[in-house]
């Protein structure tokens, strides 16, 4: 039953992920950086300190009386995985939802997945899996096999991109991207999936934060939230710094009272965005309470992620115009990514 519900949890996860950025598709006449940072605001500062407390009413007692570096730690890889945020945008932006997701979030599933047990190989923390148990046990090595399955499944949707890059002419490319540009999307997205995966390093770093939630007596299903209230407070200033620059660079500040544009709709979009996109991780602390961080917990999420993204991108018609051969090549590598998420599974059940 515990590794039922956490499935079920990162599935409901990997699904919010995997739709949050629609809504900014709906929004109409900002800039990228104006729309992004509204989202930001809320994704990053107003909804998760809302979640903690409603889940664990004394979260912020609890960040007061963390270890000072427990808390830069987290904080850290927060500020780092901003940035991975940041290019994650890019990425989708010149690759598209299918391929973009598929490329940034495999390359995060894999180091997510595997540095943790690593780092624990090299530090030993008592209740911690390392590296070295995971090959010593039929259950840890499936999971392995699993993350090669998933990376095996990155490289024939990276495959299928290349193909669509030489069947298309630029015209029909911008009709479903409008940016389309493989070889920097590429570049781009692996930059983006290694920095994304230092989430999973925060949420790791920060367990004395749940750990105390726990002791104090609220229930560990949510203790995550206090946890991500710190990770995303980096993840805030990381985001923050890079859109103030480019919005009095390009004086798009001025988005926000250009009565030109659909302002009261766009503001509701953008937080819209935001907070689906908090439910990602709101779900996966749930979930990761249930089945335990490392590489089962982060690959189940991620790879979620990636299917939800690949349905969106079929209903924009991401892939049409495209041969059969091209079509067949994407569809192969998304199975197979999927096939990695029930190897994972079974390797934890084990």
């Amino acid at each position: 039953m515990q590794a039922i519900l956490g499935v079920l949890f990162h599935s409901l996860g990997g699904v919010a992920a995997g739709s949050f950025y629609m809504p900014y598709n709906k929004v109409k006449g900002w800039s990228w950086e104006t729309y992004w940072m509204v989202g930001g605001v809320v994704s990053w500062l107003i909804v998760p300190p809302i979640a903690a407390w409603l889940t664990v009413p004394g979260f912020l007692d609890i960040i007061a009386s963390g270890s000072q570096s427990i808390l830069s730690f987290v904080f850290l890889m927060g500020l780092l995985w901003g940035v991975g945020g940041l290019t994650y945008g890019l990425g989708i932006r010149y690759l598209g939802m299918s391929l973009g997701n598929s490329v940034v979030l495999g390359f995060c599933s894999a180091f997510g997945a595997l540095v943790p047990p690593i780092y624990y190989n090299l530090n030993k923390t008592e209740g911690k899996e390392t590296f070295s148990d995971m090959l010593a046990s039929s259950g840890g090595q499936l999971v392995l096999f699993g993350v090669f399955v998933c990376l095996l499944g990155i490289a024939i949707c990276g495959k299928a991109g290349m193909l669509k890059e030489k069947e298309l002419s630029d015209e029909e490319k911008m009709k479903s991207v409008s940016e389309f540009n493989l070889v920097k999307g590429l570049v781009v997205a692996i930059l983006s999936g290694i920095l994304s995966s230092f989430f999973s390093f925060g949420i790791e770093g920060g367990k004395p934060l749940a750990d105390a939630a726990v002791t104090a007596g609220y229930d560990h299903l949510y203790a995550n939230n206090v946890t991500f209230v710190v990770i995303l407070w980096g993840g805030l200033l990381t985001n923050f710094v890079w859109t103030t620059f480019l919005s009095i660079k390009n004086k798009s500040y001025n988005d926000l009272t250009n009565t030109d544009t659909p302002i009261s709709k766009n503001i509701l979009f953008s937080a819209l965005a935001g907070t689906i996109w908090f439910l990602q991780f709101f779900f996966y602390g749930m979930g990761e309470s249930k089945l335990g961080n490392g590489a089962s917990s982060w690959i189940l999420h991620m790879s979620t992620i990636i299917l939800t993204a690949n349905l969106w991108g079929i209903y924009r018609k991401e892939w049409q115009g495209v041969t059969k051969k091209t079509k067949f090549t994407i569809t192969v590598g998304i199975a197979i990514i999927l096939l990695s998420v029930v190897l994972v599974g079974i390797g934890n059940t084990m």
